[in-house]
Protein backbone atom coordinates (compact mmCIF):
# COMPACT_ATOMS: atom_id res chain seq x y z
CA UNK A 1 0.00 0.00 0.00
CA UNK A 2 1.19 3.32 -1.66
CA UNK A 3 0.47 6.60 1.35
CA UNK A 4 1.68 10.42 0.96
CA UNK A 5 0.63 12.77 3.46
CA UNK A 6 -0.86 15.93 2.17
CA UNK A 7 -0.29 18.99 4.30
CA UNK A 8 -3.15 21.55 4.31
CA UNK A 9 -6.38 22.94 5.43
CA UNK A 10 -8.85 20.90 3.67
CA UNK A 11 -11.20 17.64 3.63
CA UNK A 12 -11.04 14.77 2.40
CA UNK A 13 -13.90 14.96 0.77
CA UNK A 14 -12.34 17.63 -1.74
CA UNK A 15 -9.89 14.93 -2.62
CA UNK A 16 -12.53 12.61 -3.07
CA UNK A 17 -14.27 14.75 -5.42
CA UNK A 18 -10.97 15.24 -7.61
CA UNK A 19 -11.15 11.39 -7.79
CA UNK A 20 -15.26 11.52 -8.66
CA UNK A 21 -14.55 14.33 -11.80
CA UNK A 22 -11.44 12.59 -12.84
CA UNK A 23 -12.44 8.96 -13.46
CA UNK A 24 -16.23 8.79 -13.13
CA UNK A 25 -16.29 7.95 -16.73
CA UNK A 26 -16.09 6.00 -19.79
CA UNK A 27 -15.53 1.98 -18.35
CA UNK A 28 -14.86 3.53 -14.99
CA UNK A 29 -17.01 3.80 -12.16
CA UNK A 30 -16.21 5.60 -8.55
CA UNK A 31 -17.79 4.47 -5.35
CA UNK A 32 -17.42 6.47 -1.80
CA UNK A 33 -18.10 5.07 1.64
CA UNK A 34 -17.65 7.24 4.82
CA UNK A 35 -16.60 4.91 7.88
CA UNK A 36 -15.68 7.60 11.11
CA UNK A 37 -13.48 10.37 9.83
CA UNK A 38 -12.05 8.11 7.37
CA UNK A 39 -13.40 8.15 3.34
CA UNK A 40 -12.80 5.33 1.28
CA UNK A 41 -13.11 5.72 -2.43
CA UNK A 42 -13.28 2.60 -5.02
CA UNK A 43 -12.25 3.14 -8.38
CA UNK A 44 -13.25 -0.13 -10.53
CA UNK A 45 -14.86 -1.11 -13.95
CA UNK A 46 -18.78 -1.07 -14.48
CA UNK A 47 -20.68 -3.71 -14.70
CA UNK A 48 -21.74 -3.89 -18.59
CA UNK A 49 -18.28 -2.58 -19.65
CA UNK A 50 -17.87 -1.88 -23.24
CA UNK A 51 -13.97 -3.46 -23.72
CA UNK A 52 -11.58 -3.94 -21.05
CA UNK A 53 -10.75 -6.39 -18.08
CA UNK A 54 -11.91 -6.28 -14.91
CA UNK A 55 -10.53 -4.37 -11.88
CA UNK A 56 -10.54 -2.64 -9.21
CA UNK A 57 -8.43 0.24 -6.78
CA UNK A 58 -9.22 0.86 -3.02
CA UNK A 59 -7.64 4.96 -1.98
CA UNK A 60 -8.23 5.68 1.92
CA UNK A 61 -8.52 9.32 2.71
CA UNK A 62 -7.80 10.30 6.78
CA UNK A 63 -7.81 12.97 8.15
CA UNK A 64 -4.18 13.69 10.28
CA UNK A 65 -3.30 17.20 12.05
CA UNK A 66 -2.12 19.45 9.60
CA UNK A 67 -3.39 17.34 6.59
CA UNK A 68 -4.81 14.65 5.13
CA UNK A 69 -3.20 10.84 4.70
CA UNK A 70 -3.99 9.13 1.77
CA UNK A 71 -3.53 5.45 0.76
CA UNK A 72 -3.73 3.63 -2.41
CA UNK A 73 -4.13 0.56 -1.89
CA UNK A 74 -2.98 -2.90 -4.31
CA UNK A 75 -4.83 -3.21 -7.78
CA UNK A 76 -6.77 -6.16 -8.87
CA UNK A 77 -5.16 -7.61 -12.01
CA UNK A 78 -6.97 -10.84 -12.62
CA UNK A 79 -9.13 -9.35 -14.89
CA UNK A 80 -7.00 -7.31 -16.91
CA UNK A 81 -4.39 -10.26 -17.10
CA UNK A 82 -7.74 -12.42 -18.37
CA UNK A 83 -8.19 -10.09 -20.94
CA UNK A 84 -5.08 -10.05 -22.45
CA UNK A 85 -4.70 -13.62 -22.27
CA UNK A 86 -7.41 -13.50 -24.25
CA UNK A 87 -6.30 -10.85 -26.77
CA UNK A 88 -3.05 -13.43 -26.99
CA UNK A 89 -4.56 -16.41 -27.52
CA UNK A 90 -7.16 -14.81 -30.06
CA UNK A 91 -3.86 -13.61 -32.25
CA UNK A 92 -2.20 -16.80 -32.21
CA UNK A 93 -5.02 -18.19 -33.45
CA UNK A 94 -5.52 -15.77 -36.21
CA UNK A 95 -3.23 -12.61 -36.47
CA UNK A 96 -6.06 -10.57 -37.93
CA UNK A 97 -8.04 -11.03 -34.30
CA UNK A 98 -6.35 -8.24 -32.86
CA UNK A 99 -7.99 -5.76 -35.38
CA UNK A 100 -11.25 -7.14 -32.88
CA UNK A 101 -9.66 -6.75 -29.79
CA UNK A 102 -8.22 -2.91 -30.06
CA UNK A 103 -10.01 -1.69 -27.76
CA UNK A 104 -9.65 -4.23 -24.89
CA UNK A 105 -5.84 -4.11 -25.41
CA UNK A 106 -5.76 -0.20 -25.00
CA UNK A 107 -8.32 -0.22 -22.14
CA UNK A 108 -6.47 -2.89 -20.46
CA UNK A 109 -3.07 -0.37 -20.93
CA UNK A 110 -5.01 2.16 -19.56
CA UNK A 111 -6.19 0.12 -16.13
CA UNK A 112 -2.53 -1.00 -15.95
CA UNK A 113 -1.52 2.73 -15.37
CA UNK A 114 -4.28 3.63 -12.78
CA UNK A 115 -2.40 4.21 -9.85
CA UNK A 116 0.05 6.33 -11.44
CA UNK A 117 -3.18 8.29 -12.37
CA UNK A 118 -4.66 8.30 -9.34
CA UNK A 119 -1.24 9.77 -7.53
CA UNK A 120 -1.12 12.89 -10.65
CA UNK A 121 -4.91 13.76 -9.94
CA UNK A 122 -4.38 13.93 -6.32
CA UNK A 123 -1.18 15.83 -6.83
CA UNK A 124 -1.88 18.25 -9.10
CA UNK A 125 -5.17 18.92 -7.52
CA UNK A 126 -3.49 18.82 -3.87
CA UNK A 127 -1.53 22.18 -5.89
CA UNK A 128 -4.95 23.68 -6.70
CA UNK A 129 -6.41 23.26 -3.08
CA UNK A 130 -2.94 25.02 -1.34
CA UNK A 131 -1.60 21.78 -0.55
CA UNK A 132 1.88 20.36 -0.89
CA UNK A 133 4.64 18.76 1.10
CA UNK A 134 5.85 21.48 2.88
CA UNK A 135 5.80 21.86 6.75
CA UNK A 136 2.10 23.17 7.81
CA UNK A 137 3.05 25.93 10.51
CA UNK A 138 2.56 24.03 13.77
CA UNK A 139 5.29 21.85 12.25
CA UNK A 140 7.46 24.71 11.71
CA UNK A 141 8.38 24.66 15.23
CA UNK A 142 11.61 23.04 16.87
CA UNK A 143 11.49 22.29 20.83
CA UNK A 144 14.88 23.40 22.49
CA UNK A 145 16.08 19.88 24.40
CA UNK A 146 17.61 21.98 26.81
CA UNK A 147 15.04 24.55 28.01
CA UNK A 148 11.91 23.08 26.00
CA UNK A 149 11.24 26.39 24.72
CA UNK A 150 9.06 26.71 21.20
CA UNK A 151 11.37 27.93 18.01
CA UNK A 152 10.84 28.83 14.36
CA UNK A 153 12.14 26.35 12.34
CA UNK A 154 15.52 27.12 11.04
CA UNK A 155 16.55 29.32 13.83
CA UNK A 156 20.09 28.31 14.50
CA UNK A 157 19.78 28.10 17.95
CA UNK A 158 17.34 28.61 20.97
CA UNK A 159 15.92 32.10 21.57
CA UNK A 160 15.43 31.24 25.33
CA UNK A 161 19.32 29.65 26.14
CA UNK A 162 20.92 30.00 23.00
CA UNK A 163 21.19 26.01 22.56
CA UNK A 164 21.90 24.82 19.08
CA UNK A 165 19.20 23.80 17.09
CA UNK A 166 20.49 22.68 13.75
CA UNK A 167 20.29 19.13 14.34
CA UNK A 168 16.71 19.16 15.40
CA UNK A 169 15.38 20.97 12.14
CA UNK A 170 12.36 18.99 10.55
CA UNK A 171 11.51 18.54 6.57
CA UNK A 172 9.42 17.04 4.42
CA UNK A 173 10.31 13.84 1.87
CA UNK A 174 9.64 15.69 -1.41
CA UNK A 175 8.48 12.64 -2.56
CA UNK A 176 5.68 11.53 0.08
CA UNK A 177 5.32 14.54 2.19
CA UNK A 178 6.58 12.40 5.21
CA UNK A 179 8.10 14.32 7.96
CA UNK A 180 11.76 13.30 8.74
CA UNK A 181 14.78 14.11 11.38
CA UNK A 182 17.45 16.03 10.06
CA UNK A 183 19.65 12.80 9.93
CA UNK A 184 17.57 10.37 7.83
CA UNK A 185 19.10 9.81 4.61
CA UNK A 186 16.29 7.75 2.98
CA UNK A 187 12.15 8.45 3.98
CA UNK A 188 10.99 5.45 6.27
CA UNK A 189 7.41 6.07 4.18
CA UNK A 190 8.43 5.56 0.59
CA UNK A 191 11.98 4.04 1.05
CA UNK A 192 13.67 6.84 -1.40
CA UNK A 193 16.56 9.07 -0.93
CA UNK A 194 16.26 12.50 0.74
Amino acid sequence: MQQRIFHGQFTPDKFADCLLVHFNRGNLIVQELVTGENLLVQIKTRDGRTSGGETALGIIFQPVEDGILVQVGQQTWAGIAASLGASAVAALLNPLNLLHRIDDIAQDFEYIQLIDEVWKVLESNAKALGSGYELSERLRRVVCDYCQTANYAGEPSCIACGAPLGYLQPRTCSHCGFVLGNREKYCPNCKQPV
